[in-house]
């Protein structure tokens, strides 16, 4: 990260923590790369069906995470990952890691196994992977670098975030993120 750019990470927070994670990842220019909503549905397209299959194979890798709700977007991803704790008050590490913790989950950029951020890294790589070994396109930029997470407190945030995924694609017209409403907009 260069210093002009401003992290939003919370400061000195563990990210490889026990507990439950928002995370929202654009695509590159928010373009949109994953499908359409059509009558207020999510019709994924091949690189959307592979963005599903990479998200559900995170938690049959990573022994630490269990996925919640998630949504695929034409230009962005919601989903939830729950870090689960060993019982001795520590998240769960992968098998056979030494990784100490690192106050933010990573340590000048280096991945910290079990952490949200090197969750998040690995799942939009191999993503990238698989849609540019589709596109027969290596190297090209699928993601916006880095992503938004919020740090889920408690019963009721869990509750209200799942609700938001899951309207998520019935207000796809009133998205932010949807080219088309910022078109109109601007017009």
């Amino acid at each position: 990260m260069n210093r002009n750019q401003r992290s939003i990470r919370i400061k000195r927070y563990d990210y490889s923590r026990a507990g439950a994670y928002f995370v929202t990842i654009c695509t590159q220019n928010r373009e949109c790369l994953f499908g359409d909503v059509v009558d207020g549905e999510m019709v994924l397209n091949d690189a959307g069906r592979i963005v599903d299959d990479e998200w559900e194979k995170s938690a049959d890798i990573r022994d630490e995470i269990e996925l919640d709700e998630f949504v695929i977007m034409p230009n962005h991803f919601h989903g939830v990952v729950c870090i689960h704790d060993d019982g001795r008050g520590t998240a769960r590490r992968a098998r056979g890691s030494t990784a100490r913790r690192a106050p933010t989950g990573e340590r000048f950029g280096k991945p910290v196994p079990g952490s949200l951020p090197t969750i998040i890294r690995s799942f939009k790589s191999a993503v990238t992977k698989r849609i540019n070994e589709m596109h027969r396109a290596p190297g090209v930029t699928l993601w916006q670098r880095g992503f938004y997470e919020h740090v889920i407190r408690n019963e009721r945030e869990l509750t209200r975030v799942r609700q938001y995924i899951t309207d998520n694609t019935a207000k796809w017209e009133l998205d932010r993120e949807n080219p088309d409403r910022i078109q109109r907009e601007g017009e």
